[in-house]
């Protein structure tokens, strides 16, 4: 059967299978639309969270990222694992004992302000938004390549999907459609590290396949990956940093705390009975998720070196552009891989410097092209292609629902029209999570100008704005609404100013003497790791400001106490 017709096949019935759950998990109540009824098994949370969590950037771009950068790629290894970490220990067990719907409620009561919800909600819009860019990228993407259709349409018909499963079955439907697609994703992403890591190192497990010698060789897979980049002109693979120490450093810290800072993550854990429960569903979450996690690196690895290999097989005999492979031709088709014969030989030459023929080699295609590369049967590639997309569609959904959300429970019924019914709130859930998906569909049609990045520039704004007031609203008894609208509105504005400045914030400050850094930029630090500095803002603001403000009344004071009291159920 030919690729296209296994992609549809395949695809196809992931989809049809999205659908029937959501007919059968349809949200009747505002209970079961924001928070899935309360009552969801742990474990199915666990896996249902990892799917929220994995997106189309775990799943399509962080591979891509760590092939191309290398060591330096270890900032979202490390910044997203690190600080999922830090949301099951300190955040979700107290938020659930809380009780509420949503992040923007939490911080509303505790911070005893209707203006601080609302400043909330913005913050929760404006990390969820610029996060959904990257899904719908990521849905389109997939579609164009693997389904042989226009990037539109294939947005379209992924619109259509999230629109149908998350406006009927909110919460409750999105939750056991995450269940199915962490299924498929996992599966799509193991299937073909294990054959890839078979055929270059002959030992079936990736992770350790990324630790051993290539097969008939005593070079191990890494010493070669080093040796080959720097013999055309790249930077070791190992060692290669990302610009310098302190913005790797400053980039894993944004990822971290924004992670911790994700509402659409957070209110997951609102779904299960109780304290414990969320304790549990975290730690099976981590489990799920580390089985990506812990591959990703050996695929990155392994794509890099089979696309060097197949680019530039060695330097007196360089790829025939005419005899390119079919991968090849087949990515040529989506713009996102491009050649220019520069000196007219008709051969690749791919190289670290002007002479680099291979002018565009997207990112984002490294685990997608990845079986075709290393010509994989095509039910594999078939397969990659609907785990890249319920990546991106579970993601997608969990931030849609994030903001219908902060839309219908926190501002209308919240603060606009607390007195309506629960059938009218239920309704104009519906009705914002329509307008969501609507939104999302736009900006991935329209990607703005600062599209590229925007995944890690999401999780920025989360650090700068919502993880502050979350941490201190649970940690600090003395901090105050005063303190919390000021630190959220500094903590998301410097890191927005610093994003569309381009050229940094402007600081007089000389950094010269830290070396070779891009210049106009703080210290060296690039936009997308700024959110770890807009949070230090944050966090000096509220406690200064709470510092000569009053201090919070004593039912706040008792609730802060009532949330961070242990307790055993």
């Amino acid at each position: 059967m030919d690729l296209r017709t296994l992609t549809f096949l395949i695809v196809g019935l992931t989809f049809a299978l999205y659908i029937g759950i959501a007919i059968w998990a349809r949200a009747s109540t505002t209970k079961e639309f924001y928070i899935a009824g309360g009552g969801i098994n742990p474990v199915a949370n666990g896996m249902a969270t990892a799917a929220d969590w994995m997106s189309a950037a775990s799943f399509i771009s962080m591979a891509g990222l760590i092939a191309f950068m290398g060591y330096g790629g270890s900032v979202f290894l490390m910044g997203w694992t690190g600080g999922y970490v830090i949301l099951a220990l300190l955040l979700a067990p107290y938020l659930r004992k809380y009780g509420k719907y949503t992040v923007p409620e939490f911080i509303g009561d505790r911070y005893y302000s209707n203006i601080a919800r609302v400043v909330a909600v913005i913050c929760l819009i404006v990390c969820s938004v610029t996060y959904v860019i990257g899904q719908m990228k990521g849905i389109g993407v997939a579609f164009s390549r693997f389904l042989e259709v226009d990037y539109d349409i294939g947005l379209l018909i992924g619109m259509g999907i999230v629109f149908f499963y998350a406006v009927l079955g909110g919460m409750k439907g999105i939750t056991y459609t995450q269940i199915a697609q962490y299924c498929v994703l996992i599966f799509a992403f193991t299937v073909p590290a294990i054959f890839i890591s078979l055929n270059l190192t002959g030992n079936p497990i990736p992770q350790l396949g990324l630790g051993s010698t290539l097969v008939g060789s005593d070079t191990y897979l890494l010493d070669k990956l080093d040796l080959i980049l720097t013999d055309i002109g790249f930077k070791e693979y190992t060692t290669n940093t990302r610009i310098n120490t302190l913005n790797m450093f400053a980039y894993t810290l944004s990822l971290m705390i924004g992670t911790a800072g994700l509402p659409h993550v957070i209110i997951r854990f609102f779904t299960v009975k109780k304290v414990s429960d969320a304790r549990v569903s975290a730690g099976w979450a981590l489990v799920f998720i580390a089985i990506l996690y812990t591959t990703a690196p050996a695929v990155a690895a392994m794509a890099r070196l089979n696309l060097v290999n197949t680019i530039e097989p060695n330097a007196t005999e360089n790829l025939v552009y005419d005899e390119r492979p079919d991968w090849f031709r087949n990515w040529e088709k989506t713009g996102l891989l491009g050649f220019e014969d520069k000196n007219g030989d008709g051969k690749i030459q791919y190289t670290n410097d002007d002479s680099n023929e291979m002018v565009k080699v997207d990112q984002d295609i490294i685990v997608l092209a990845n079986p075709e590369i290393a010509n994989l049967p095509n039910w594999v590639i078939a397969l990659v292609a609907a785990g890249g997309l319920a990546a991106a569609l579970s993601t997608a959904a969990g931030l849609l629902l994030a903001i219908a959300s902060a839309i219908s429970h926190d501002l209308l019924k919240g603060v606009f029209r607390p007195k309506i019914t629960e059938r009218q709130e239920l309704n104009a859930s519906r009705l914002a999570m329509a307008g969501a998906v609507l939104l999302a569909g736009y900006l991935g049609f329209n990607p703005p100008d600062f599209a590229a990045g925007t995944v890690a520039l999401a999780f920025g704004l989360a650090a700068a704005s919502i993880f502050p007031a979350l941490m201190m609203g649970i940690f600090n008894r003395r901090m105050n609404k005063e303190g919390a609208i000021a630190g959220m509105l500094a903590g998301l504005s410097v890191t927005l100013f610093y994003v569309f400045q381009h050229k940094g914030i402007l600081f007089i400050v000389d950094t010269s003497f830290l070396g070779n850094m891009t210049p106009n930029w703080f210290f060296g630090i690039e936009p997308n790791a700024f959110g770890a500095v807009g949070a230090v803002v944050n966090f000096v603001i509220s406690i200064l400001v709470s510092s000569f403000t009053k201090t919070p009344p004593d039912h706040i004071l008792d609730l802060v106490e009532n949330i961070r009291e242990p307790i055993t159920q």
